[in-house]
């Protein structure tokens, strides 16, 4: 093999996956170009690469999603070839084509497999002419109503919808009898209609307690195709996977090879050249039984996984093919070593229904001994722009439960300061006696309880505590006191210094209480919103602490993170007070933006009459909208416009009692 396929490649993506793709190019020898959008001026891709072009604003439509400017950076950038990562153009046909046009390679499949394989009806048809496996359905297309019914009851009952353009579980209504049926096609099309511009629909057999594998396949353009074995994607919620892992607990040896044949079958029936998946549903109880569902032409973000296990680094094969040059290994040098696991870190609050969470990252500390693949650092901006994810945490052991166990102790020592994340989630879905025992089903986080965030623990109240100058939080108002008592210092007459107890506020309202250690912490204000701390005198070993531009406190104590606010003896009342007043009134009257976003919708004008549960802004983040709505009957107080930019918390509007 030559030494560098590429002289210049650009990675038309961003985040984790262009740091990614840039970490092998660096170790290939091969120059570098990045491209970013203005929220990502600063992010780091675009430090690490050679060289970078800004390609438009924030918008990926206008940004990543615009194929001319992207084309344009590689042709003055003298790229040879471009890289597209996953998601964005990674399997935009037209952008390929257009690639090709300009004389620069486009890292991925030919177009005809971009072509076939993009469409899920179109797909299915194909596979099955080579003998892959697929779950009986419907193609809907140009059928009537009548004849979806005639069609469905013939497959027979439960059945899933699907949009045939779309993907990521948008629009898919489940029927379980014919009565069901008209008002879900009408759904289906709706929300097809609008998230992809095309209604079309098909219609599936629904597999009870279904198992989600897929299988990871490498071609190139000399007729090889093999597999590098298959990846366990079951744990999703909403349909977006959650926890990767290869191998899968359920696949012997024997349905190993089947698996794999079907997907290079499904993959040399369009002539496939690079890295490609194809996904299989398995039922729980039939685990040798599986069908085809959809081939996703590109990288996956659960592709580190199979790295670990199999040694090899799919970037560099991708590349490699990509340049013309044989694929270089057969099936019988691909091997198995141990178990990995991937859990998708996510800025977002599960304790609020998962809400899509941005700000500052005051504080970024990767695990060792695991992998971490992460778009951020300290100081990185996470905007409601993109995917919430911010970060992959993958461990490898020797058998599953290793792997479990190394997982769950680096997501534990992973530290994330300033904005929320899913990590407290997946520490509790990884200990979830079915997903220890491998017993699953993607239905299976939607059955967990809602997620709670923990209790804080001692450690984390006395950082937050340690870091607030402990002289305010006991200084009187007026003059008269003494410079003694205003110290703090806790002295008392003919008795020892009695610790000083300080109010500790968490996010939902909720006051602790803890002492504060003497002697106090030399503390000062550093860069970045860190909270400098003397070492060893109030933080526990392992303590992480920052503070945001709002005065919250957040800390990384014991592998959990928190939001702390301590309070003076004033602000301790005046919380207690408003939440005795909010526990005996109906509802409080301020509606606070559920996350950071903007503002999208006002939906009544100021003073006007409103009922509960109606309607009243519209909040867009991470390209989803969320609704704030009246509490109880009242008059509107309307404190935002349409296009502000909130913080979460802020106040969007009030409701109060209609004096009439």
């Amino acid at each position: 093999m030559a030494d560098r396929p590429f002289q210049t490649v650009l990675v038309a993506n961003r985040g984790e996956i262009a740091r990614r793709v840039i970490r092998t190019l660096r170790r290939l020898g091969i120059r570098s170009i990045a491209v970013y959008s203005d929220a990502d001026a600063d992010a780091p891709h675009v430090r690490e690469a050679d060289a970078a072009y800004r390609i438009g604003p924030a918008a990926a439509a206008q940004s990543y999603l615009d194929g001319a400017a992207i084309l344009a950076a590689a042709k003055d950038s003298g790229a040879q070839a471009i890289h597209p990562g996953y998601g964005f153009l990674s399997e935009n046909a037209e952008f390929a084509r257009a690639c090709a046009d300009a004389g620069i390679v486009f890292i991925g499949p030919g177009e005809r497999a971009l072509d076939v394989m993009g469409d899920k009806i179109r797909s299915k048809a194909h596979v099955t002419l080579s003998g892959v496996p697929v779950v009986p359905g419907i193609d809907a297309t140009g059928l009537t109503d009548a004849e979806i019914a005639d069609a469905a009851a013939r497959v027979g009952y439960p059945l899933l919808i699907k949009p045939s353009a779309g993907g990521g579980g948008k629009g898919m209504q489940v029927v379980r009898g014919a009565g069901e049926l008209p008002d879900a096609l009408a759904t289906a099309r709706r929300v097809a209609s609008a998230a992809f511009g095309d209604d079309t629909l098909l219609l599936e057999r629904l597999i009870e307690r279904p198992r989600h594998i897929e299988v990871q396949v490498m071609a190139d353009g000399h007729g090889a195709v093999i597999h590098l074995g298959e990846r366990e994607c079951t744990l999703q919620r909403r349909h977006q996977k959650v926890i990767e892992e290869a191998p899968s607990p359920v696949v012997d040896p024997a349905t190993r090879k089947r698996l794999g044949e079907a997907a290079c079958a499904a993959a040399a029936s369009v002539e496939y050249r690079g890295a490609g998946t194809v996904e299989f549903l398995v039922a729980a109880d039939r685990p040798d039984e599986f069908f085809f569902i959809e081939m996703n032409t590109r990288l996956q973000v659960e592709h580190p996984v199979t790295e670990l296990v199999t040694g090899f680094d799919l970037v560099e094969l991708q590349l490699r093919v990509a340049a013309g040059e044989p694929l270089g290994i057969g099936q019988a040098d691909v091997h198995l070593s141990g178990h990995a696991i991937e859990a998708r870190v996510y800025a977002e609050t599960p304790a609020r229904g998962f809400l899509p969470a941005a700000g500052t990252i005051l504080a970024w500390r990767a695990a060792e001994g695991a992998r971490t693949d992460s778009a951020v650092e300290s100081g990185s901006t996470v905007t409601a722009d993109y995917d919430p994810m911010i970060a992959k945490v993958i461990a490898h052991g020797v058998d599953r439960a290793e792997a479990l166990a190394r997982l769950d102790d680096a997501l534990a020592e992973t530290v994330v300061l300033g904005v929320d994340t899913n990590i407290g989630f997946l520490r509790n879905l990884l200990a979830d006696d079915a997903v220890q025992h491998g017993d699953l089903d993607t239905g299976l986080i939607d059955r967990l309880p809602p997620y709670e965030d923990p209790t804080p623990s001692a450690a984390a109240l006395r950082s937050a505590a340690a870091v607030v100058d402990g002289s305010r939080l006991v200084r009187p108002q007026g003059g008269a006191a003494s410079p003694l008592w205003r110290s703090g210092s806790g002295w008392r007459l003919g008795a020892a210094v009695a610790p000083l107890e300080v109010a500790v506020l968490t996010p939902d309202g909720s006051i602790l209480s803890t002492p504060l250690p003497r002697p106090r912490p030399a503390v000062h204000a550093g860069s970045g919103g860190w909270a400098a701390v003397a070492p060893g005198r109030a933080l526990a070993p392992g303590t992480d602490v920052a503070i945001d531009d709002d005065g919250w406190t957040w800390v990384h104590a014991e592998g959990a993170t928190h939001r702390l606010r301590a309070l003076d003896r004033r602000e301790a009342m005046e919380h207690a007070l408003a939440a005795r007043d909010q526990t005996s009134a109906a509802a409080h009257p301020e509606l606070l933006a559920p996350m950071p976003g903007a503002v999208v919708a006002v939906h009544v004008a100021d003073g006007a009459r409103v009922a509960a549960g109606e309607r009243i802004v519209t909040i867009e983040a991470m390209k989803m909208e969320h609704p704030v709505i009246a509490p109880h009957d009242g008059i509107a107080t309307i404190e935002i416009a349409v296009g502000d930019q909130v913080r979460r918390d802020q106040i969007l509007a009030r409701v109060t009692a209609d004096p009439a």
